[in-house]
């Protein structure tokens, strides 16, 4: 059994049931990124539900005053997120018609939207084969594929997405994202 093999199946034994795995919607999957930034998920999931409970579309979001907006992100830190995100959905909303852009390269121009939240949403939302890479991908891969290169180098940000990019099955890219960050959270942790 290959690696995504593997894994994919560790996966679907061993996930945790989170909101955000229950629908395709790019809104939902969008706010659960920007939020779970430097955040635990036991932490942001009640944030998670707070903001979907106050703004179930991003309509609603965008027409927020900016203020109600950080009320909800009080406690979850980095509030340069929060007013990104308010942007981001009025963006969103007001020029794109309230469609989210539906491919890696076009995501990434949105405001807040790195690399790899781009992957998630691009993968998670539209089925693109792009792979996710932080973290908890970079421990997985090294430990999996004994690779010593120091993960703050320059090179090796492009050097573990070319790998997880060969990894990833081309026919379910969201399955095997979703597992390697499972793995890499759950299992695979930094101690």
């Amino acid at each position: 059994m290959n690696f995504a093999n593997s894994l994919t199946e560790w996966y679907l034994k061993n996930k945790r049931d989170l909101p955000w795995r229950n629908t395709q919607n790019p809104y939902f999957i969008w706010l659960s990124e920007i939020m779970l930034q430097q955040t635990r998920v036991a932490q942001g999931m009640p944030y998670f539900y707070s903001f979907t409970t106050a703004f179930p579309t991003v309509f609603d979001l965008a027409n927020a005053w900016e203020e109600q907006v950080l009320k909800l992100w009080q406690g979850l830190g980095y509030y340069s997120r929060a007013r990104n995100l308010h942007k981001t959905a009025q963006y969103v909303a007001f020029e794109l018609d309230g469609k989210f852009p539906d491919n890696y390269t076009a995501l990434l121009k949105l405001k807040g939207v790195g690399s790899y939240t781009a992957a998630a949403i691009a993968s998670f939302s539209y089925g693109e084969s792009v792979p996710v890479v932080d973290g908890n991908v970079f421990r997985v891969l090294s430990r999996y594929f004994d690779i010593e290169t120091d993960i703050l180098s320059n090179s090796a940000k492009k050097e573990f997405a070319d790998l997880a990019y060969e990894l990833i099955p081309k026919n379910n890219p969201a399955l095997f994202n979703q597992a390697i960050m499972e793995f890499g959270a759950l299992q695979c942790i930094p101690k």
